[in-house]
């Protein structure tokens, strides 16, 4: 696994982005498809429908992204991962200190909830009370799964060594990676 000042063997075209809810995935995606000039799509915009259902289409979905020459997105939902991670050339291991996360996961869930800020679909946060009534509350799923990445990240990379696999462990480390791939990108252009 590369650290985040390491050279990356070959550009990344296609960049998956993994962690534990909260850590960071969709905003990194963002800086990153911003930086690298890659096409962007947030994952949860594929699977979310109205009521919080899946789609119909996620699958399907995917599939027509991942078959795109470039792109970068979040690696989740465990239905798609393999092929995600087969058609990936990146992936990018947000493995931040769980307090940091879980700092980030409370504050998000928290002002989404208060400003009613309407997510995929239509889609708002639950009242905050579902944390103690809603094993699959956002906050509760986080605390839950912390530990998940670190196995599937290990595992990806085992199992398709044609991933550049970035481990990022703290916010420091992501500054760092996120410079690096500006100046590379700055080189490559000129």
């Amino acid at each position: 696994m590369l650290g985040p000042l390491d050279a990356l063997p070959h550009p990344p075209r296609r960049v998956l982005i993994a962690g534990v809810a909260g850590a960071g995935k969709s905003t990194l995606a963002r800086r990153l498809s911003r930086i690298l000039q890659l096409p962007y799509t947030e994952i949860d915009s594929l699977y979310h429908g109205p009521d919080w259902t899946a789609l119909p289409t996620f699958e399907a979905d995917v599939e027509r992204l991942t078959s795109e020459p470039a792109w970068v997105s979040e690696w989740q939902y465990h239905v798609v991962r393999p092929l995600l991670a087969e058609r990936a050339d990146t992936l990018v291991w947000l493995d931040l200190p769980f307090r940091t996360v879980l700092r980030r996961v409370v504050w998000r869930t928290v002002t989404r909830r208060v400003t009613r800020k309407r997510l995929w679909s239509g889609n708002v946060e639950g009242p905050l009370s579902t944390f103690f009534t809603d094993r699959d509350n956002i906050i509760r799923w986080s605390i839950r799964t912390r530990r998940d990445p670190a196995r599937d990240c290990t595992r990806a990379a085992r199992e398709h060594p044609h991933l550049q696999v970035v481990r990022l462990r703290s916010p420091r480390d992501v500054e760092q990676f996120v410079f690096a791939a500006g100046t590379h990108r700055a080189d490559a252009l000129g």
